[in-house]
């Protein structure tokens, strides 16, 4: 009976994976999940209650419909001016989304910030690292040598 034949996976396969199972990409992938999340809340919150919000003090101006006709006819919605074959500029939607855009980079400073406090108060807390005790010995013995002009003693047998 022949042996069964062997089928290995090529190198490139097994270092993918290995790319794939590293922390900062899984880290990357559910920070872009959330990051889906979060563009939907924003989208909600922006086109929901603050465009209504500033429509309302500004005459009604329903930003989402606010648009430039260049050429063709029209209508009543941005959706059947554009249907109608007419080129549009929708400034109502670039408006929407500058105020996403600063809603969105509002939040990350804040989050970023946050995080960068809490990594700074809990390096504050820990301790010197054995190599930063190490340096520091060596920096004292040193020093005491450069007070004694420079000649090393030997140390004590």
């Amino acid at each position: 009976m022949q042996a069964p034949i062997q089928i290995t996976r090529p190198q490139w396969i097994k270092d993918f994976q290995a790319f794939l199972m590293r922390g900062n990409v899984i880290d990357l992938a559910v920070g872009v999940v959330i990051g889906a999340a979060f563009t939907t809340v924003v989208t909600s919150v922006v086109e929901d209650l603050i465009n209504p919000l500033i429509g309302l003090l500004i005459g009604g101006i329903d930003f989402s419909n606010l648009f430039v006709v260049l050429t063709g006819e029209r209508q009543p919605t941005l959706e059947a001016t554009r249907q109608g074959g007419a080129a549009v500029i929708a400034v109502g939607r670039f408006i929407n989304a500058v105020i996403k855009f600063v809603i969105v980079g509002f939040a990350v400073f804040w989050l970023v910030r946050a995080l960068m406090k809490v990594g700074l108060e809990s390096g504050k807390k820990a301790g010197p690292t054995p190599s930063e005790k190490l340096l520091a010995e060596i920096r004292d013995e040193l020093k005491v040598q450069n007070e004694r002009g420079g000649v090393a003693t030997p140390p004590p047998a």
